[in-house]
C-alpha cells in the first residue's frame, strides 16, 4: 500500500512539475497579444511620392487593449529611422501618417507594444514602384570568364559518387539515400539526401539547395512522391545525417561566420566551393539511370534562393528554377544609402569605408550578376516584411532577369513562406516538369 501511495505521489509531482513548467514558459493569455499594422493600400504598393498611412491595432484574444504603450519607427527598410515616437493608444488602435518615398524602394512602419513588461512587434513594409528598383552591384568585365575557368578546373576532377541506402527513411514508393561526390578540389566533397521513386522508369529531377546555417537534411520527399527525383544537398563538405549536436558545435565553432570567410580573395572566397558544388550536384544527377537527362529544376529559399538562381546561370542543363527570398543579393546597397542583401557585410558602411578587395570579390558572387545571365523560366516569391533578405535587394535581382519569370507576392510574410506560397511552388514545378517531356 505504501509503495502504491509513493508511486501516486511521484505521478502527481510529475504532473505538477509539468503544469508549473508550461505555465512558467507561457503565461496565460500573453501569446494571444498581436500587433497588427495595416497599410491603406490592400496590395501594399504605392507610387513614388504617394503618402502612406498605417492603421495600428494592439489586441488580445480579439479585443483591443486599452492604454497600451507603443513605440514606432518609420523609414526605409534596414536603414536608420526617419521618424520615431512613443505614444499611448487609449483604445488600442491608431492611424499613423508614415510619410512617403520619392525613389523606388520600400518604406517600413515598425511598431513595438509593451504589454505587462513584454514586447510584441508588428510591421508593414510597402513597396514604392518596386519593379523599377535597379541594382547597385557592378558586373566585372571578366565575370563569365572567371566562372568558366573555375567550372572547367572542377570538371577535371573525378566525381567519385557514393550512395548509401537509408532504409529507415525510405517508403514503399521512394528510396532514400545518403550520398556524396567530389567537389571542386581533390578530397573536397558535397553530401546530400537523394530520393528516387521506386517504380521503374525515367523521371525529372529537382536539385534543392539549402538556406544558410549548418544542419542535417531529410530529403525532399514531398516532391519525390510525385514521381520526381530530388537531391537535397548541404554545402559545407560534411555528412548531412549526423546528430544535431554536431552541427550546433560546428555552427558556433569552425563554421561560425562562414559567409564572409576569405571575402577579400575572389579565388578563395567560401562560396566558390559552394557555387561549384551545386554544378557538381547536377553532374551527380546525370549519373543516375532513373534521371531522364532533360527535365531538371532548381529549388531553394534564402541562401538556397540565391543558389537556385546562381546554378541556373552557371549550368545550361537547368531548365527551370524556383527562388524564395534570395540572399546574397545586391549586397552593396548599403553603400548607396539603401538596404543590401544578407549577410549584410557592408551594413553601416560607406563607399569610402568599404574594403576594396571585398567589394571586388562580391562582384563575382552577388546574385544580381548571375540573374543577368539567367535564360530559363523561373518562379519567384517573397514577402515585404523580410528583415533578413530585404525586398529592395530581392527586387534588384528580379528586375535584372530578362528570362520568362513569374512573381507571387506575399506582402505580410517575413523571412519565411506560407502554405499558399508552397502550394504555388509545388504546383508550378509539377506542371513544368510534367509538361516538358
Amino acid at each position: 500500500m505504501k509503495q502504491h501511495r509513493f508511486q501516486r505521489c511521484i505521478v502527481l509531482a510529475a504532473l505538477l512539475f509539468t503544469w508549473l513548467h508550461n505555465n512558467a514558459q507561457t503565461p496565460p493569455g500573453t501569446d494571444s497579444v498581436q500587433v497588427v499594422v495595416t497599410p491603406d493600400h490592400k496590395d501594399w504598393l504605392y507610387q513614388k511620392g504617394e503618402k502612406l498611412t498605417c492603421h495600428v491595432k494592439v489586441h488580445q484574444n480579439g479585443k483591443n487593449l486599452e492604454k497600451v504603450k507603443i513605440y514606432y519607427e518609420l523609414g526605409p527598410e534596414k536603414m536608420p529611422a526617419t521618424d520615431k515616437a512613443t505614444i499611448i493608444l487609449d483604445k488600442g488602435e491608431k492611424t499613423i501618417d508614415c510619410g512617403t518615398l520619392k525613389t523606388a524602394g520600400f518604406l517600413r512602419c515598425k511598431v513595438v507594444a509593451d504589454v505587462n513588461g513584454k514586447k510584441y512587434t508588428g510591421m508593414a513594409t510597402v513597396g514604392y514602384d518596386p519593379m523599377k528598383i535597379l541594382p547597385t552591384i557592378q558586373l566585372p568585365d571578366d565575370f563569365l570568364g572567371f566562372w568558366e575557368t573555375a567550372k572547367s578546373a572542377a570538371a577535371l576532377l573525378p566525381l567519385d559518387p557514393r550512395m548509401t541506402l537509408v532504409p529507415e527513411k525510405s517508403t514503399p514508393e521512394v528510396n532514400v539515400y545518403h550520398i556524396s561526390f567530389q567537389n571542386y578540389k581533390a578530397g573536397s566533397r558535397i553530401f546530400g539526401m537523394l530520393c528516387i521513386p521506386k517504380k521503374e522508369g525515367k523521371y525529372p529531377a529537382v536539385l534543392k539547395v539549402p538556406g544558410a546555417g549548418v544542419r542535417a537534411y531529410k530529403g525532399a520527399m514531398d516532391l519525390a512522391r510525385h514521381n520526381i527525383i530530388t537531391l537535397e544537398i548541404g554545402i559545407h563538405g560534411i555528412p548531412v545525417n549526423m546528430p544535431d549536436s554536431i552541427y550546433n558545435y560546428l555552427y558556433t565553432g569552425a563554421l561560425n561566420g562562414y559567409p564572409t570567410y576569405n571575402l577579400d580573395d575572389k579565388n578563395n572566397y567560401y562560396y566558390k566551393r559552394v557555387y561549384l558544388g551545386c554544378v557538381r550536384a547536377i553532374d551527380f544527377l546525370y549519373t543516375l539511370e532513373q534521371f531522364d537527362g532533360n527535365r531538371l529544376a532548381m529549388l531553394g529559399g534564402s541562401q538556397g534562393g540565391a543558389l537556385s538562381i546562381i546554378t541556373a546561370a552557371l549550368d545550361k542543363r537547368v531548365k527551370y528554377l524556383v527562388s524564395l527570398y534570395p540572399a546574397l543579393s545586391d549586397v552593396t546597397g548599403y553603400l548607396y544609402g539603401r538596404a543590401g542583401g544578407w549577410p549584410h557585410m557592408f551594413y553601416n558602411t560607406t563607399s569610402e569605408q568599404a574594403d576594396k578587395k571585398k567589394l571586388q570579390t562580391m562582384g563575382y558572387y552577388d546574385v544580381v550578376n548571375f540573374a543577368r545571365q539567367v535564360k530559363v523560366p523561373g518562379f519567384y516569391t517573397w514577402g515585404y516584411n523580410d528583415e533578413t533578405c530585404p525586398p529592395t535587394s530581392t527586387f534588384s535581382v528580379y528586375n535584372s532577369i530578362s528570362a520568362p519569370k513569374e512573381f507571387f507576392p506575399a506582402p505580410e510574410t517575413g523571412h519565411s513562406a506560407n502554405a499558399e506560397q508552397w502550394n504555388k511552388i509545388n504546383s508550378w514545378l509539377i506542371e513544368k516538369l510534367s509538361a516538358d517531356k
